[in-house]
C-alpha cells in the first residue's frame, strides 16, 4: 500500500475527517506516548523531532493565488505537536506567505522559525555584504519574529561573509542560532571544514534511508562539535515513494508504531542520535498529519534499522 491509498482508506471513516485533520491524528496517533523531542546540543531547549519544510510543493502552493491549503498545513502541525518551520528566501513565496499565515492564525510566536540567507555573488564571486543584510532583513520582516530562532547559510555561500554577518546577529540577540546548509554531495567536505572551524548551532543537510554517506563523518563530526541537524529530503524527494509504489508495508514496522510508508522513512532519520529535526516538504494537510505521527511512540533501534535498510535495498 502506498501513501496515497494508505492516507485515503484512513479518511474512509467520513468527510469530517478532511476538515478535522484532529480526528485522523487522534485514530493514528492515540495511544502511543508522549511526543518524542530531542535537545539542541549544549542547549536547555528540546524541538520536537519532525517539523516541516518549504520547498517543492509548499513553495508552489504558495505562488498560487489560494494559500488555504497552507493555513491548513501550518495549523496541524503546531496543533499535534510540531513547531519547526524551515524555509528560505529563494524557496519563492514560502518565507512570506507563511509568515503571513501564522501570523494571521496567531502560531508566530509557537514557531521555531528557521530560515537562510545567500545572496547571489558580486563579480569577483564573493557575496555583496549590503545585499546579504537586506535579505536578512527582507526575513526580518517576512517571519514577523524578533528574535528570529535559526538563520542558516543557504549551501554553504561565500561563508566568510555571510556567517560573518550571522555571527553579528547572533552577538547582537537579533538571531538566536546560526548554521550552514548543503544537499549537495560534493560541498559535504566544505561543510566538515566549516563545522570545524566555526561555532555553528546547526548544519542542514539531506538524509534518507537509502542517502547514508553522512554518517559516515558528517554526523560524528556533528556529535563531537555539539551541533544540531535539520534533515531536508528525508524522503529522498520522490525517490522513496517511487521505490515502494504499491509495496505493503512489512507488519514489523509496527514494531517502531510506524503505520504508513512516510513514517517508516522518518522515523528511520529521527531515530539517528544526530538528528534533532526532519522537515520534510508538503503542501497537502493529510500528509502533515501522518508525518506528525512520526514523532509519537516508538523509534527503532539499531537492529531495527539495519532491517530497514535491508527491507528496502530488497525492494
Amino acid at each position: 500500500m502506498n501513501r496515497r491509498d494508505y492516507l485515503k482508506l484512513s479518511l474512509a471513516a467520513g468527510a469530517a475527517l478532511t476538515f478535522n485533520p484532529g480526528a485522523l491524528f487522534a485514530s493514528g496517533a492515540s495511544g502511543r506516548g508522549p511526543l518524542i523531542t530531542r535537545a539542541i546540543p549544549g542547549k536547555d531547549e528540546r524541538l520536537p523531532v519532525v517539523g516541516l519544510g518549504s520547498s517543492a510543493t509548499f513553495s508552489r502552493v504558495a505562488g498560487s493565488e489560494d494559500a488555504q491549503a497552507l493555513r491548513e498545513v501550518l495549523s496541524a502541525m503546531v496543533e499535534h505537536g510540531g513547531t519547526v518551520f524551515d524555509t528560505a528566501p529563494s524557496y519563492g513565496a514560502s518565507e512570506q506567505v507563511a509568515g503571513a499565515i501564522a501570523r494571521d492564525l496567531g502560531l508566530t510566536d509557537r514557531l521555531f522559525w528557521a530560515t537562510k540567507l545567500n545572496v547571489a555573488p558580486r563579480g569577483g564571486g564573493a557575496a555583496d555584504p549590503d545585499a546579504a543584510k537586506a535579505q536578512v532583513e527582507a526575513s526580518f520582516e517576512r517571519a514577523g519574529k524578533r528574535p528570529i530562532d535559526l538563520i542558516q547559510v543557504h549551501n554553504l555561500g561565500d561563508v566568510p561573509v555571510q556567517l560573518g554577518l550571522l555571527k553579528s546577529l547572533r552577538e547582537a540577540g537579533r538571531v538566536r542560532y546560526i548554521g550552514v546548509t548543503t544537499t549537495f554531495a560534493p560541498q559535504y567536505g566544505q561543510l566538515e571544514q566549516v563545522m570545524r572551524d566555526e561555532p555553528l548551532d546547526f548544519i542542514g543537510i539531506d538524509y534518507a534511508i537509502d542517502n547514508r554517506t553522512m554518517e559516515e563523518r558528517i554526523f560524528p563530526l556533528a556529535q563531537e562539535r555539539g551541533i544540531g541537524v535539520l534533515v531536508y529530503a528525508p524522503f529522498g524527494r520522490t525517490r522513496l515513494w517511487e521505490k515502494v509504489k504499491d509495496k505493503a508495508l512489512p507488519e514489523w514496522a509496527a514494531e517502531f508504531d510506524a503505520t504508513s510508508w512516510g513514517q517508516f522513512f522518518l522515523k528511520f532519520v529521527a531515530s539517528h542520535p544526530a538528528v534533532t529535526v526532519a522537515t520534510p516538504a508538503t503542501s497537502r494537510v493529510r500528509h502533515m498529519v501522518d508525518n506528525m505521527g512520526a514523532a509519537y511512540g516508538r523509534l527503532p533501534d539499531e537492529a531495527m534499522r539495519q532491517r530497514m535498510i535491508r527491507h528496502i535495498e530488497s525492494l
